[in-house]
């Protein structure tokens, strides 16, 4: 079955750029983008565990006339043929759309609900965070703008979320033939420890064949070894919840890397279950 990503448009420049960015996310993995193009400015999104309501901010409606020729504009710029766009069929009330969550992937700019002059580097938004938390697809925050990237950088600090970013990072590798980075900072676990865990798990021969380097950091703060992380990356790595108190919270990890790195993220949330 064709993978899919769902995309919702927003027909403004900010808009363009991340359409952009989904529409070369979906050449370079054979992936079918899916477009909404909202007609209310609120959706439902019913979860396994949580129903996420999404408000948006009246830029989504601008311009209707217009917003399905931008699209295909866009789209078909990348090589891709024309998108599919979703069509609602159900309805929680009459201006109240459910969204469908059996996507393989959602585009998702780092605030979905708050207008575009709230927007910053380090700032994603609470539901946007709620998404990443409850889905089964991975999330995936474009840079503010269109840039392409060349490679993939995987974060990996060793948990079970980060073996599934791991290993969603050496399958997208393995699709678009684009050269895997793993990167790693160093704190109480050695080295050693780190290559326990990937032997444990079995993926020994993948990452011979499929990850570039494996970069450990032994010195100097988390933030500071961003640098080192190639411009043109896409960046993968799974986030987690740590309960009701910190529920919109990633981890100082996640914290540090959506504050400090301008590059184009896929994020794992703890609900993530690879497509077969």
């Amino acid at each position: 079955m064709e993978m899919q990503m769902l995309h919702i448009f927003r027909n403004t420049p900010l808009g363009r750029e991340t359409l952009l960015e989904s529409a070369y996310f979906c050449k370079r993995l054979d992936i079918l983008p899916v477009v909404y193009v909202p007609a209310y400015v609120k959706f439902l999104m019913y979860f396994e565990n949580d129903v996420v309501q999404v408000d948006l901010d009246g830029s989504y409606l601008r311009s209707p006339d217009t917003a399905r020729d931008h699209v295909v504009e866009i789209v078909e710029s990348m090589g891709l043929p024309a998108p599919k766009f979703l069509e609602l069929k159900h309805f929680t009330a009459s201006t109240l759309p459910d969204i469908p969550v059996d996507y393989d992937f959602m585009c998702c700019p780092r605030s979905i609900t708050d207008m575009s002059s709230k927007i910053g580097l380090g700032y994603i938004g609470p539901r946007v965070r709620r998404i990443v938390q409850n889905a089964r697809f991975p999330v995936y925050i474009p840079s503010a703008v269109f840039k392409p990237w060349q490679s993939l950088a995987v974060m990996f600090g060793g948990s079970a979320n980060a073996l599934k970013a791991l290993k969603l990072g050496i399958r997208l590798s393995r699709i678009s033939g684009f050269p895997l980075d793993v990167f790693t900072q160093e704190g109480r676990r050695k080295r050693k420890d780190y290559e326990d865990i990937i032997d444990s798990e079995g993926l020994g021969v993948e990452m011979d064949k499929y990850v570039r380097r494996w970069r450990f950091f032994e010195s100097r703060s988390f933030a500071e070894n961003l640098y080192e992380i190639p411009h043109d990356a896409l960046i993968v790595l799974g986030a987690y919840g740590h309960g009701l108190i910190k529920e919109l919270f990633f981890g100082s990890t996640m914290e540090t890397l959506q504050t400090v790195s301008p590059n184009s993220m896929l994020i794992v949330g703890p609900n993530y279950r690879a497509s077969v």
